[in-house]
């Protein structure tokens, strides 16, 4: 699987550099066009991707146990402490079957089913990082679930005491693993770095205390506490021997960790389907930057939903990027860090001229409006992108369609009663080729065509209408059934042809 994905990520690099290949370079043998190709590549990548990130197997095992849509099931200890046993088997982690675990176990299946599922769509985003960054280190891959604990798989989530990011550390800790902060940025919410910090303290602990309970206990009280416990203890070396003189959150910091790793283990068997996850870890691209950029910028360049860019960046602090040695970074989505890729020159120029537009200078034949002269230039960067365009646009309504599953070029042109070429031109397409999801700005008189509405189902039951980027599994996690569930609701739909606009049951 992981060859697959780097020759597809080796595919879409060089195709970004096709994309940008002068055109005095062109050779005769050079037959196929550049953008249409990066749009084939792109909508491959997102396809196969969408793939990858949909593959849910709690699926079959929902069904098989015919549970119902909101059925909460409920275990025997001794099926616990069987499950746990299976889980002991693969990790060097002791989940011990006790009154406690099982407490908060019984707590967990029951008050925290929602804090689960939640849970499990925010890991999509974040399990393949901490995976990847565990092995690095030779550590136990249960401890991604720790994060789950900690900040509930949020990186801006801070504590009364102060501790910040998806591992919670304090500042003085995080200065100390080398998490920088300053007015724009906190490493302390980048994934990537608090996760190799995390990591490195996790290591450290354990090789002063070889229990890895013990390593957790110090990981929340700090080193202090423990040592402190282990000697009101007598000298006891594991961490039950050692829990009554731990702190009090401290006690129950181990078992909450047990239970965790136990009912995402099986949430299936119980009944709780994943929150819809936005976006998987392996359909995101990082691009660095080489000057300081605002967020609103990259957002106006490319389309991009501002609050997506801060989600996907909680490094910083504010919306701006500053200019840093080494360069800073930004992540998103593969089609959108591609676009960025290609627009870079663009992007530094809308940049200045959005928040450092130069002056104008009067003369006896130009107005000395400079807000309208900077004005003018914002919008000949946005239309053009690429810097390539000097004609005036007409003074008529502005228009954004959004390109949808079917469309072509010559539709779109009719539609809004203008020719292929001004589409063409207004958009600085080479060729007619356009793909699904593509914005294009469009000048005429005709206003959009007004959508019609349907009436409201009826109150017994529940439709939804589906959007670009829906798959029938997505659908099904964000109304929190299975697949199945919804195929039953919906007989006669295939579930790999939906289409959009069309109307889904949903209850």
């Amino acid at each position: 699987m992981k060859n697959w994905l780097w020759f597809y990520i080796l595919l879409l690099s060089s195709s970004i550099v096709f994309a940008q290949k002068p055109a005095h370079l062109k050779t005769p043998s050079d037959t196929l066009d550049p953008d249409p190709f990066v749009n084939v590549v792109q909508q491959s990548l997102g396809l196969f991707y969408a793939d990858y990130a949909n593959s849910n197997r709690y699926d079959s095992i929902i069904t098989a146990l015919k549970y119902t849509p909101g059925q909460i099931p409920t275990f025997s200890d001794s099926v616990i402490c069987e499950r746990l046993a299976q889980m002991n088997e693969l990790t060097p982690f002791h989940l011990d079957c006790n009154s406690t675990t099982l407490s908060t176990i019984h707590f967990f299946e029951n008050q925290r089913r929602g804090f689960i599922r939640v849970a499990l769509g925010r890991s999509a985003l974040y399990f393949d990082l901490f995976e990847e960054k565990l092995s690095e280190y030779g550590l136990p891959l249960e401890l991604r679930y720790l994060s789950v604990i900690e900040s509930g798989l949020r990186p801006q989530v801070k504590s009364r005491a102060g501790a910040l990011g998806l591992w919670q550390f304090m500042y003085k800790t995080g200065l100390y693993f080398g998490l920088k902060e300053n007015s724009y940025i906190d490493e302390r919410m980048d994934p990537e770095k608090a996760t190799d910090a995390a990591c490195r303290y996790l290591k450290q602990l354990y090789g002063i205390y070889g229990d890895w309970n013990l390593a957790l206990a110090a990981y929340n009280a700090g080193p202090g506490n423990v040592n402190n416990a282990i000697r009101r203890s007598g000298g006891k070396t594991t961490y039950w021997e050692v829990r009554p003189y731990l702190p009090k959150e401290t006690q129950g910091y181990v078992p909450n960790f047990i239970a965790a790793a136990y009912m995402m283990t099986y949430h299936a068997q119980y009944n709780i389907i994943p929150m819809e996850s936005k976006i998987h870890n392996a359909q995101l691209d990082t691009m660095c930057l080489r000057d300081g950029i605002h967020m609103q910028t990259i957002a106006k360049l490319v389309d991009w939903d501002l609050a997506e860019i801060q989600s996907l960046n909680p490094v910083y602090k504010t919306t701006y990027i500053p200019k840093m040695t080494p360069a800073r970074c930004i992540t998103g989505p593969l089609e959108k860090i591609g676009l960025i890729v290609g627009y870079e020159d663009s992007l530094y120029l809308l940049e200045e001229a959005i928040y450092h537009p130069k002056p104008a200078i009067e003369t006896p034949n130009q107005s000395s409006d400079t807000s309208d002269a900077a004005q003018q230039s914002i919008t000949q960067t946005e239309a053009t992108k690429d810097s390539t365009s000097t004609q005036t646009q007409p003074a008529n309504n502005l228009i954004y369609h959004k390109v949808k599953s079917g469309e072509n070029l010559r539709q779109i042109a009719l539609r809004y009663n203008v020719s292929v070429e001004q589409v063409m031109e207004w958009n600085a397409l080479r060729t007619t080729n356009i793909y699904v999801g593509q914005k294009l700005t469009i000048y005429s008189d005709q206003s959009a065509p007004v959508k019609q509405t349907t009436p409201p189902p009826p109150p017994v039951k529940k439709y939804y209408t589906v959007r670009a980027g829906d798959t029938f599994s997505k659908i099904a996690q964000r109304h929190n059934l299975t697949q199945a569930q919804l195929q039953r609701l919906n007989p006669g739909i295939k579930i790999n042809t939906i289409n959009i606009g069309q109307r889904i049951r949903v209850k």
